[in-house]
């Protein structure tokens, strides 16, 4: 799956012309706590959020810093939190580094973007003009998209088995020490020794994912110091 098909097209944004009055309008109506600044072409030029807006003059909620902190402060640092909580237009206090991505993205290069810049949601772009939004929300939806709907024409016992074998067989984290594979009416049962509680469960996810399982019911102990340590 891409960002286009899973992106939201109905997109809320603010030109980058008008007012932190008319932005904090558009983010009451729409519901929404940031949106794209876009110019007169419809190219992002930054984005505009709750955070930007609610530092303000207006209603005495501009940043309060002690003396020690004033003293420190730079006149750039100070100049900065004066425009914060007293500029009228939009491009003024909004967020110029903004994070975008192609409608062609993978799922994976969009959640490492949100990972890496810390952010919500990222605006898709084609030929620079914005085109859609993914949010964390849309990822979520992608994932509930995947959720399975049930087997359909379940596989003989003998034949779970040997899929469940095989998936374990591709795991890097794989036991040294054998692990019995017991198939009764699509529940696997799964016997043995393995090197701790995550590999415990590691077993448990892969056995749960192979098409066809009904259930997974884990035996699996881990294994003694003494026999870990070659005693």
């Amino acid at each position: 799956m891409r960002a286009k098909d899973i992106m939201t097209e109905s997109i809320v944004c603010v030109n980058v012309k008008e007012t932190v009055f008319d932005a904090a309008e558009l983010l009451l109506g729409a519901g929404v706590s940031a949106a794209p600044v876009v110019n007169d072409k419809g190219n992002v030029v930054g984005i505009v959020s709750e955070a930007d807006l609610i530092h303000r003059a207006e209603i005495e909620t501009a940043p309060r810093k002690s003396w020690l902190l004033r003293l420190l402060d730079s006149e750039a640092t100070a100049a900065r939190d004066y425009v914060t909580s007293h500029a009228r237009k939009v491009a003024d206090v909004m967020t110029r580094e903004v994070v975008t991505a192609s409608d062609d993205a993978t799922l994976g290069e969009l959640v490492e973007l949100i990972e890496k810049h810390r952010v919500k949601r990222i605006p898709i772009v084609r030929d620079e003009k914005i085109v859609g939004i993914v949010s964390r929300a849309n990822l979520l939806g992608a994932l509930l998209s995947r959720e399975p709907d049930g087997a359909v024409g379940l596989p003989d016992d003998k034949k779970l088995r040997h899929a469940v074998v095989e998936a374990f067989d591709r795991q890097a984290w794989k036991s040294r020490w054998p692990v019995n594979v017991v198939v009764s009416d699509g529940v696997v049962h799964l016997w043995g020794f393995v090197e701790g509680e995550e590999v415990r469960k590691a077993y448990r996810v892969a056995a749960e994912n192979v098409p066809g399982v009904r259930k997974v019911k884990s035996h699996l102990r881990s294994i003694p110091a003494a026999v870990g340590m070659g005693v």
